[in-house]
């Protein structure tokens, strides 16, 4: 008899996939990985397969919407089967953008507590600031790196231990060198500052700022 993790698989768009890694253990970490480039699901696939994570890969918002069964029209039928620990998503996709699935996700009862990561080829410092205000854990330049995959999964493990099955999970403190890596993008002079720059250095400021706080918890 087919079980209701199954029956939710079979249901879905055959873009859906899902894939284990090296381990066999039924706790391992699942990710939920969302992007609607093909290249790039088999990249983040591919990194999560080697740091043991299971991977769960959907090409599209509403696709991922459905898998959680936020789609308006399911229930999350087989989710306790296949629990999610992390969720990854594009920012720029067609029909629903990486941050208006992080609104959706933030504003449902079931999954707010759940990290997502948001990730994107551009490096637009207020795109970041709204992401990280309206919840997500991290922000991610692509191309996404193996070290990426690993510091998330750490973070996550360790959250979860000290937890003991809680799902409240403080907010990821940026490393010192990703930092000063935004600031290095800032104008060099007044002279190449226009109004808009403007604003994203203020912007800037105001993410490295919350940041350092974080930085000063531990």
């Amino acid at each position: 008899m087919a079980t209701a993790g199954e029956v939710l698989r079979r249901s879905l768009p055959e873009e859906v996939g899902v894939s284990n890694g090296s381990s066999s253990v039924s706790d391992e970490l699942h990710v939920l990985a969302v992007d609607d480039s093909h290249v790039d699901r088999k990249v983040i696939e591919r990194l999560l397969k080697i740091s043991s994570c299971k991977v769960t890969t959907v090409d599209s918002g509403t696709r991922a919407l459905q898998y959680l069964g936020l789609d308006g029209e399911k229930k999350s039928v087989g989710f306790n089967d296949l629990k999610v620990n992390l969720i990854m998503t594009d920012y720029s996709m067609p029909g629903m953008t990486g941050y208006e699935l992080l609104k959706k996700i933030k504003e449902s009862s079931a999954f707010r507590e759940i990290p997502v990561v948001i990730m994107s080829s551009e490096n637009i410092l207020a795109r970041i600031d709204r992401c990280l205000e309206e919840g997500a854990e991290e922000f991610i330049v692509k191309p996404v790196k193996l070290s990426d995959v690993k510091r998330l999964k750490d973070f996550i493990m360790r959250g979860e231990g000290e937890e003991k099955g809680k799902t409240k999970i403080q907010k990821r403190k940026m490393e010192d060198d990703d930092i000063f890596s935004f600031s290095s993008q800032l104008p060099s002079s007044d002279s190449e500052v226009s109004s808009e720059q403007q604003s994203s250095t203020q912007t800037s400021t105001l993410y490295m700022s919350k940041r350092l706080k974080f930085l000063k918890t531990d």
